[in-house]
């Protein structure tokens, strides 16, 4: 595993294990819970990309800071939760980075293991939706990704289309930030305007 990708997969654990640390404090789990929540939550999207492509055990039980990061977030929000609670917007924002981070990172994974294209596509939402659905699976939720009002995991398969389509094209680095800035705009604009996926309609009997 390179640095680039090690620093880019951190900074990802760190946002994602803020708002699993949230969530779980507006649970009203204890110091336990939310340590476990905030690390699931950060480490869950990551550990299933490596599982899924052949890489056992995974970057976050082989490489020590990724553990270390998790319980830091955790222990931040445990102690600071109202300060934390009141930066939404900017946990909205960096939440996005990450979403686009580990969309393009697990896209990129699928894609050197040998993935064809819908496989690769499909690796690279699990990698960046998979610690969300595992944390609000702990905390007896609908996961966020399946709600109305909520554009996630499409946002998150847009950009890794466009990571294959690049694998394809060529110039790789640069597709590759096209990807996760597609992923950031979208989710940001989605989360400001309140863009919602589409549902169906059910009658009244």
């Amino acid at each position: 595993m390179s640095n680039a990708q090690l620093t880019l997969d951190l900074v990802g654990c760190f946002v994602f294990a803020l708002s699993g640390g949230l969530a779980a404090v507006r649970a009203r789990l204890d110091v336990f819970g939310v340590v476990v929540v905030a690390t699931v939550t950060a480490i869950g999207g990551g550990a299933l990309r490596d599982v899924l492509a052949g890489s056992t055990p995974p970057n976050a039980l082989r490489h020590w800071p990724y553990l270390a990061v998790s319980a830091a977030a955790a222990g931040i929000v445990f102690l600071w939760h109202p300060h934390v609670s009141r930066l939404r917007r900017p946990i909205v924002v960096l939440d996005a980075a990450g979403l686009g981070v580990f969309t393009v990172t697990g896209t990129r994974v699928a894609l050197d293991a040998g993935l064809g294209p819908s496989g690769a596509v499909a690796l690279g939402i699990l990698t960046g939706i998979g610690g969300g659905i595992l944390r609000d699976v702990l905390l007896r939720e609908i996961p966020l990704v399946f709600r109305r009002g909520e554009i996630y995991a499409l946002a998150s398969a847009a950009g890794a289309v466009v990571v294959v389509v690049g694998s394809r094209i060529g110039g790789t680095v640069g597709w590759q930030i096209g990807g996760a800035v597609l992923v950031f705009v979208v989710r940001i604009l989605a989360a400001r305007r309140h863009w919602s996926a589409p549902m169906p309609r059910l009658r009244d009997h």
